[in-house]
C-alpha cells in the first residue's frame, strides 16, 4: 500500500465528493503532517511554523463548520503507530461532522473559509482525508 499525503484533492477525488445521491452526515478524518516553517500563497513574510499556522486555521474552521450545521468531533497529537507501518506518522489528527457532503462544500466554497484556509495550507506538509459515514458513539 502506497500512502501518498497531499493538500489538495485530485480531479477523481471531487468527482467521486460531488457525486454523492444520499444527504447523510460525514465524519472526515484529518491526517495531519505540518511543514517545519508555514509557508504562505501570497509569499507573505512569516516566523510561523507549519503547526501554528495551522492552528490559526484551526481555531477559525470552527465558526465555519458551525455556520454549515458541522461539528469538531476530536482533535489530538498522534503519538505512535500501534498497528502496520508507515515511513513517516503524521502529527495530528482531527475529526469533524457536516451533516452532508453538501453542507461541507457550502463551507469549502464560503470566500470567508477560503481566506481562513489560507493557513491550512501554509501550514500543511501533507495530510490524507478519510470520509466515514456512521459514527457508533451518538
Amino acid at each position: 500500500m502506497e500512502v501518498k499525503n497531499a493538500v489538495l484533492p485530485n480531479e477523481n477525488q471531487i468527482k467521486e465528493f460531488n457525486e454523492q445521491i444520499e444527504d447523510k452526515p460525514i465524519y472526515m478524518i484529518n491526517l495531519l503532517k505540518f511543514r517545519e516553517k508555514a509557508i504562505y500563497p501570497d509569499k507573505r513574510e512569516t516566523n510561523l511554523t507549519g503547526e501554528e499556522a495551522y492552528a490559526i486555521y484551526t481555531k477559525e474552521v470552527e465558526e465555519h463548520l458551525l455556520n454549515v450545521g458541522g461539528k469538531p468531533v476530536f482533535g489530538g497529537n498522534i503519538e505512535r503507530l500501534m498497528l502496520g507501518e508507515v515511513e513517516d506518522l503524521w502529527d495530528k489528527i482531527y475529526i469533524a461532522m457536516y451533516p452532508s457532503r453538501k453542507a461541507m462544500l457550502q463551507m469549502i466554497t464560503n470566500p470567508d473559509y477560503i481566506k481562513s484556509a489560507q493557513h491550512r495550507v501554509a501550514g500543511l506538509e501533507g495530510q490524507l482525508n478519510i470520509e466515514t459515514s456512521l459514527n457508533f458513539l451518538d
